[in-house]
């Protein structure tokens, strides 16, 4: 092989070909005792507090089995599951993309219920 030619650099794992369009193929939905909300403060020890879209502020922490694969930040939908003897609390379960979040407002499940 001549020492003309450069060698091409092969795009190894990780590596996006320039696209950012994100497809969405499922997204998890809330099953009963289950509510969604967005992250509205980072507390810190993996604790963040939740605006639900029941109406409650929640103190919501990131369950110890996702903490290092999911990372939480302000802004972000996520998926709550209140503690049953504290109602002010509860557990992230799951985070969603950018894109997921999308779908969930276009289909109407990202509105927020008013507490009286």
């Amino acid at each position: 092989m001549p020492k003309s030619e450069k060698k091409k650099k092969k795009k190894g794992k990780g590596r996006s070909s320039g696209g950012t369009e994100q497809v969405v193929t499922r997204v998890r939905l809330p099953i009963e005792g289950e509510v969604l909300g967005i992250a509205v403060q980072m507390l810190g020890g993996s604790r963040v507090r939740v605006q639900c879209m029941d109406g409650k502020m929640r103190l919501c922490r990131i369950r110890g089995k996702i903490v290092k694969r999911m990372w939480v930040r302000e802004g972000d939908v996520v998926l709550v599951s209140p503690w049953p003897f504290q109602d002010d609390r509860g557990d992230i379960v799951h985070r969603y993309t950018r894109a997921q979040a999308d779908w969930l407002e276009r289909n109407g499940y990202l509105e927020m219920e008013e507490e009286f």
